[in-house]
């Protein structure tokens, strides 16, 4: 049984209701979770509120060897962390440990070192007889809600940041994964002290409370775009500040210059990585006409080899693609897989894959048009669709045809192409001859309806500080 995690103790819900945790390779329940109520939040509150009095004293050297203390139990407890997040997402142990744990150590790192190299404007006269000077300042509570897609990694992008910068969180994960996160804070409160990571656990209308409770001076979310909006009307009540990470549906553009078979290999393991369950995830291909056909029957080929692990033991590493996370995202899935238009084809998979877990066929979808659902609304599944295009300016025009504005890429021999295409798309992040790799060290951040405020990165870092001006007479 899950339990919430505030002021550094593991506490029962005072509402007593709980909520199933499923296994998505099974469709089982295996436990449960608290459906936390007003009181859990105000108590989780409550925490922040009277850890943030000594957190955002703590010196950036403090809070370094907080951080870094941190990063190294998390590595320690690798194990235990892959098992957990593995039956409460479907993941495959293998993958998890080689692909989630690595970045996120190595992101904890980052941003212990990053707490230490804030800047502002240097301190000068910029008015005779007075000096100014610039202090970078925690804002406060932050209040921040993960999504069920990387529950540990995602966890980590939201509360790492803010404490090292000196604020405290109360985060509250999705209702389907809660389970690494509560582990991560018991790690995380032997060395930041009680009350400056707290968890509740719970449903929407508790993640709708943790957003609208008045405590938290700024709220962060992870997650759609309807939640993004919804974030965004509460957060406006109390004029709170907001960090929205919200949908993508990332272009793929692949000009006929492109080496096929490469680009194929790469689009099929950024598309069906964690079931095409990522925000960023390489799901919608815009091919030249002259290659079209040709790139669809290879991504198909692709396709017809990514090896699910349905009916297979968590630890076998000849499988890497898991199951989708939930009933209702099988459901949507399969939802677009049984609404394909006359004029395209599915070359393959195109269907739920066995009767028991959450399983769908990679799958491919060609011959696909602008205007069709399946190219404008994300899917959040394994699946891959192609559109064509006849030149560089159409390209252009169909990759940025979309409310979305988080990722992209472009697949070409020419440089000056791939800088000309880069710098016309209306995406936070453009990768060239590539898709999906992130560093610490460069910001992850959409545009447009994709939301704003970026993870990762000294720009993350800045999301959760205020700037304050201090001017002294010195005359």
């Amino acid at each position: 049984m899950v339990q919430n995690f505030i002021d550094g103790e593991l506490v029962d819900s005072a509402s007593g209701a709980t909520m199933p945790i499923v296994d998505p390779a099974t469709g089982e329940k295996y436990g449960t979770a608290p459906i936390s109520n007003e009181q859990d939040i105000d108590n989780a509150y409550a925490a922040a509120s009277r850890a943030f009095a000594d957190w955002r004293r703590t010196t950036p050297s403090q809070r370094q060897k907080a951080l870094l203390a941190f990063a190294d139990a998390v590595e320690a407890n690798a194990e235990a962390l892959v098992a957990a997040e593995g039956r409460n997402t479907g993941k495959p142990n293998h993958v998890t440990l080689a692909e989630e744990i690595p970045p996120m150590v190595d992101q904890i790192r980052f941003f212990a070192g990053a707490a230490r190299i804030l800047e502002g404007k240097a301190a000068g006269e910029y008015l005779a007889d007075h000096t100014s000077w610039i202090r970078r300042e925690p804002v406060g509570v932050i209040g921040q809600v993960a999504p069920w897609n990387y529950p540990m990694m995602m966890a980590i992008w939201k509360f790492c940041p803010a404490i090292a910068a000196g604020n405290t969180v109360v985060l509250k994960p999705s209702d389907t994964t809660p389970v690494t996160t509560v582990m991560l804070a018991e790690i995380a409160a032997q060395h930041f002290g009680p009350g400056v990571l707290n968890v509740v656990c719970g449903d929407r209308v508790t993640g709708a409370g943790v957003v609208a409770h008045p405590t938290p001076q700024m709220v962060s979310i992870t997650g759609s775009v309807a939640a993004g909006r919804a974030v965004a009307v509460s957060a406006g009540g109390h004029l709170k500040r907001t960090h929205l990470e919200l949908g993508g549906k990332a272009p793929v553009i692949v000009f006929d210059d492109a080496d096929i078979l490469t680009a194929a290999e790469g689009i099929a393991a950024a598309g069906y990585f964690n079931a095409g369950q990522d925000c960023t995830a390489a799901t919608r291909v815009l091919a030249h006409a002259g290659i079209a056909e040709d790139l669809t029957a290879a991504l198909a080929e692709q396709a017809r080899g990514a090896v699910t692990t349905f009916g297979r033991a968590a630890d076998d590493e000849g499988a890497w693609v898991p199951p989708v996370n939930n009933s209702n995202q099988l459901d949507r899935v399969l939802g677009f897989l049984s609404d394909v238009p006359a004029h395209a084809t599915v070359p393959a998979g195109g269907n739920r894959q066995g009767d028991k877990g959450f399983y769908v066929e990679p799958t491919v979808i060609g011959g696909l048009r602008h205007d069709d659902r399946h190219v404008r609304d994300e899917i959040f599944g394994p699946v891959i669709t192609v559109q064509s295009f006849a030149d560089e300016d159409e390209s252009i025009r169909l990759a940025n045809g979309t409310e979305y504005g988080l990722a992209s890429s472009v697949w070409t021999s020419h440089v000056s192409r791939a800088i000309r295409v880069s710098n016309a798309l209306d995406f936070g992040c453009v990768w060239i001859n590539t898709h999906i790799p992130l560093v610490a060290e460069m910001p992850h951040g959409g545009f447009k309806a994709s939301g704003h405020g970026k993870d990762l990165s000294m720009y993350g870092l800045e999301d959760y500080t205020r700037i304050k001006h201090v001017m002294a007479y010195t005359g």
